[in-house]
């Protein structure tokens, strides 16, 4: 069986891992299964450091399919006409593709096009907000897969039910694996921060980083909760910039250059609280028990609220500090582990797709 894992960002790198990890034992086992990894982006993406690669103990991408560019119809029609030629050179038995994004979509049309079995990992995550360019995304990836891997029962698609596979949540394979290898980060002691003694801050999202009022209402609420301790803040590009003209002034929110994967998860394992508007952040903190506010109204991994540590404040800096004054007080939601985030999702995957 040939294997196509498709990847369009970061973070889908920390996904795939743990598939080739068991792709590699299923090989020694006398498998007869193969993979490539391919990526949407350039080798020259800045985001793709080789440290990424070194502390998941993976490959860099076989393949780089070299298309960038921020706007995502261009996106989309540059990886269905570079991936299409992927195809066309490589014997393809089946392609799994990754998350949300445009280029996800892309490949996903371009498979079924091809008539090539298509599976999608972290299927079935929805935010019912039809508006939003990753809700279409989704739809469309999961309305086009053979196989739907899943990390809940409690997932959001109309997919035949034959189609959906319950494998857990793969985040925490690599989690798990690389639990005992996180290293603390030469900022935590310059700042002479103790461990559960500060804050992570983490921010992409477009419209929030657009909305300077409510965004400046947040940085001094949190700042002000927060009082004395750090609230450490990687952050890169047009984000950097943004939270770093809005926060002059706030001396406890001390941004940060972007860390490697081993640091930021000691970073985040360790902390007090995380405050974020990252899903992946989100459930990270659940498994390591960590409070987590999220600067959103709603969260596709809704088990991160219902079970984990998780609390939605939407962009309200009044709910924002209330939540964060109990947290510093001692008084954080209780929580419990979702099922199946038990580190052998990738195993259940390949297990499914061999047979």
């Amino acid at each position: 069986m040939h294997i196509c894992l498709m990847t369009g960002a970061r973070p889908n790198f920390i996904k795939v891992a743990p598939l080739i990890n068991s792709i590699k034992k299923a090989q020694t086992d006398g498998c007869d299964v193969d993979y490539l990894l391919v990526y949407a982006g350039s080798a020259s993406d800045p985001t793709l450091e080789d440290s990424l690669f070194e502390d998941l103990q993976m490959p860099r991408p076989d393949v780089y399919l070299g298309v960038s560019s921020l706007n995502v119809n261009e996106i989309t029609s540059g990886v269905m006409s570079a991936f299409e030629k992927y195809l066309n050179e490589y014997s393809t038995d089946v392609v799994i593709v990754v998350d949300d994004l445009a280029s996800t979509m892309a490949a996903a049309i371009v498979a079924k096009k091809h008539g090539i079995r298509l599976a999608h990992l972290v299927a079935g995550t929805r935010s019912f907000d039809i508006n939003m360019p990753k809700e279409i995304n989704r739809l469309v990836i999961d309305g086009l897969s053979d196989l739907l891997f899943t990390a809940g029962s409690g997932i959001g698609t109309t997919a035949e039910q034959s189609k959906i596979y319950v494998v857990g949540n793969i985040l925490m394979d690599s989690l798990r694996r690389n639990l005992p290898r996180f290293s603390r980060p030469a900022v935590l002691d310059e700042n002479g921060a103790a461990d559960a003694e500060y804050a992570v801050l983490t921010i992409n999202r477009r419209a929030l980083l657009a909305d300077e009022d409510k965004l400046r209402d947040m940085l001094h609420a949190m700042s002000h909760e927060m009082r004395h301790r750090k609230i450490f803040t990687p952050l890169r590009g047009d984000a950097a910039e943004v939270v770093s003209r809005l926060a002059e002034g706030l001396s406890n929110i001390v941004l940060i250059n972007p860390l490697s994967y081993l640091e930021f998860g000691y970073l985040t394992a360790h902390a007090l609280c995380v405050i974020t508007d990252s899903g992946n952040v989100a459930e990270e903190a659940t498994f390591n028990g960590v409070p987590c506010i999220t600067l959103n109204s709603y969260t596709e991994h809704i088990e991160t609220v219902k079970q984990g540590t998780n609390v939605l404040v939407n962009e309200d800096a009044s709910l924002l500090a209330e939540t964060l004054h109990a947290i510093v007080a001692g008084d954080a939601k209780p929580y419990s582990i979702p099922e199946r985030w038990d580190g052998r999702t990738a195993d259940r995957i390949l297990q499914t797709l061999l047979g």
